[in-house]
């Protein structure tokens, strides 16, 4: 008989959030550094950076720092199960780690625009 994980649970959505901005990221990687390599040329990323004023282009480095800011707090979050005791307000750990992550997300997008 196979185990099956109670998939309605706060800490199953923590760790599936955590592991698909991690593989959001890993996807993001190689385009940021094709990106950085365009400073060889200077003419290719002047041409980059004006297209990246565009309003959906703002969006998505909204997103971004999003994922970022999940992946991050999923990492501490992890780093806490590791090495501070259990108790009951993991949960309430969990809402707060996501909703830091949405804090630094809105904050980049204010700042952004």
């Amino acid at each position: 008989m196979s185990y099956m994980p109670a998939r309605n649970h706060a800490a199953y959505w923590a760790f599936a959030a955590h592991r698909l901005s991690g593989l959001a990221l890993a996807v993001f990687l190689p385009l940021h550094l094709y990106v950085l390599s365009m400073a060889i040329n200077q003419a290719a990323l002047n041409g980059f950076l004006d297209w990246a004023e565009n309003p959906l282009v703002k969006l998505a480095e909204t997103g971004l720092i999003m994922l970022l800011a999940v992946h991050l707090t999923g990492g501490l979050r992890l780093l806490a199960l590791e090495f501070l005791p259990w108790s009951e307000a993991q949960k309430t750990r969990i809402a707060l780690a996501f909703g830091l992550a949405l804090a630094a997300g809105l904050l980049f997008f204010v700042l952004a625009w």
